[in-house]
């Protein structure tokens, strides 16, 4: 039989381990098994994205408050609220973004090139927007259209494995290609006189243009190319949460918001709407 006394000093004892021990917290933060990821956003009322430093107009981080803005942060903050979330951000890079992704480190990841090669790992929504694959050329040269760019003598540059990449391979296989390792060193190409011009999609070039204007000028190359532009969700049995997005993509294009979003990014970097070429519609 158990005295008063032994019961108190075995009730103090497990109250003490129960305290100590990790596992009543974990299980309290546990995902209830088979949990989808639009069930764990309305549990915790946290939608984690991705947030990518100097990628103006998608994302931008003020480096002295640390917030952030961009259009993909605008989305990002309407779709936590009509799900009653909250924003969480982790910085990442976009080569990253699929891994993270992957790895449950975020949840969505907007303004991805749906590629072949990602598809095989994540899936994606319908398209954002598309967005126009223009050119930044160098002083005094003014093709017109892609087939004046698609020979030897045109020197082009490209940032290595992106989709500028990719779209210049399939589109221009008779240009010089210069596959350079960054966007920076493919625009320093044009600058150095190395390339005839640069190829980068519309949301790319009026910032880079806008931020330094004897760089180059845009061209829209006929005929006009685009690429489309979505988020990317994780594979999961219950599509429940990329349908969701879906909804609200369509709902959000009927009300205007997303050009709405657009031109806001684009004014953060000072891109107004009459610096945007007639020829490219996002």
């Amino acid at each position: 039989m158990v005295s008063r006394r032994d019961m108190a000093s075995l009730l103090g004892a497990g109250t003490l381990a129960g305290a100590l021990s990790p596992i009543g917290s974990a299980q309290a933060q546990t995902a209830p098994a088979g949990e989808n990821t639009f069930q764990r956003i309305r549990r915790t009322k946290k939608l984690r994205i991705a947030g990518i430093v100097g990628t103006e107009p998608y994302y931008k981080k003020d480096i002295a408050s640390g917030e952030w803005s961009g259009f993909c942060v605008s989305m990002a903050q309407d779709l936590a609220k009509v799900m009653d979330a909250e924003v969480e951000i982790a910085e990442t890079t976009w080569g990253n973004s699929v891994l993270d992704l992957q790895a449950n480190k975020i949840d969505i990841m907007f303004g991805l090139s749906p590629t072949p090669s990602r598809a095989l790992t994540v899936e994606f929504t319908r398209p954002i927007m598309l967005n126009t694959f223009t050119i930044i050329a160098k002083p005094g040269f003014e093709p017109k259209t892609w087939a004046d760019l698609n020979k030897p003598e045109v020197r082009v540059a490209v940032d290595i494995g992106s989709t500028h990449d990719l779209f210049a391979r399939r589109t221009l296989p008779n240009a010089t290609l210069l596959a350079l390792k960054t966007p920076d060193d493919a625009m320093l190409s044009v600058q150095s006189n190395r390339a005839d011009c640069v190829i980068q999609v519309a949301m790319l070039s009026l910032v880079t243009v806008k931020k330094n204007p004897k760089v180059g000028k845009i061209i829209v190359p006929t005929p006009a190319s685009a690429q489309p532009t979505c988020a990317g969700v994780r594979s999961e049995p219950d599509p429940r949460f990329r349908t969701f997005v879906d909804n609200w993509l369509e709902y959000n294009r009927g009300l205007g918001a997303m050009k709405g979003w657009i031109t806001s990014s684009l004014e953060l970097v000072g891109v107004k709407s009459e610096d945007i070429p007639a020829e490219i519609t996002f």
